[in-house]
């Protein structure tokens, strides 16, 4: 008997391979302030050795949620290869002096795939073209997941394709904001995890604000929450923590 694989599913090496993707959000439980200064300074110092002894295995960038959103103090946005690594990594942030103080709000995982819906105003290293991410290069991370209605499926590829060149042409309005788009299906309750990257905010709520008018909107089913994160150095976001 014949096995009959997917295009995609055949190449899994070199610039073909797909990355896994996991959005972390982070709260500490406001007991731990409470401890002593230096048995902080040793849960954070532990915490930050975990991630940078994953540095080969899972591109972790940190973000700093404190005075952003009320639920969340930061963010880990984490990228690999290797899904055993991602949960063999968490175990032992939980273990550290740390991670005994958190909880976790939100954490969406999803994996990069190439979009079936660019097909023209393409460029190099356009959103929706890549399978590798480059993250971490502006300094505000706005990431939320998604979902789309039955009904958007059970268009045509044609109609659907009308809407999304809309979509796609309103967001090279905005050169400065990035998009990167991954894919839960199967993975997670969502279907996808949108993550834009900018150091305009400001440009950003102008580009949801247009995006709000398209005719792709009408099929939205959830778009919520919303996450802000500050892009800052790992210790820093630490620090930010207290103590």
């Amino acid at each position: 008997m014949t096995e009959h694989k997917h295009p995609e599913a055949a190449a899994t090496t070199g610039e073909d391979r797909r990355q896994f993707v996991n959005f972390g959000c982070y709260k500490v439980d406001p007991a731990w302030r409470r401890l002593p200064e230096e048995e902080r300074k040793r849960g954070k110092a532990e915490f930050f050795a975990v991630v940078n002894s994953y540095e080969k295995e899972v591109m972790t960038i940190a973000y700093s949620m404190i005075g952003v959103r009320g639920d969340c103090d930061f963010m880990l946005w984490r990228i690999g290869y290797d899904l055993l690594k991602f949960q063999e990594m968490m175990a032992k942030l939980l273990e550290t002096g740390l991670g005994n103080y958190l909880t976790t709000p939100y954490s969406f995982l999803s994996m990069t795939k190439r979009s079936v819906y660019v097909d023209k105003h393409t460029h190099i290293g356009q959103e929706g073209t890549r399978l590798k991410l480059i993250p971490g290069q502006f300094k505000f991370l706005f990431v939320y997941p998604f979902v789309k209605s039955k009904a958007w499926y059970r268009l045509t590829k044609h109609a659907r394709q009308g809407m999304m060149d809309e979509h796609i042409e309103i967001g090279h309005r905005y050169p400065t904001v990035r998009l990167n788009t991954t894919y839960s299906f199967g993975l997670d309750d969502q279907e996808f995890v949108v993550a834009f990257e900018s150091d305009k905010p400001e440009h950003f709520v102008d580009l949801v604000m247009e995006l709000r008018h398209s005719e792709a909107t009408s099929y939205t089913v959830r778009d919520t929450p919303t996450l802000t994160g500050i892009h800052r150095e790992l210790d820093e976001v630490l620090d930010l923590l207290g103590g």
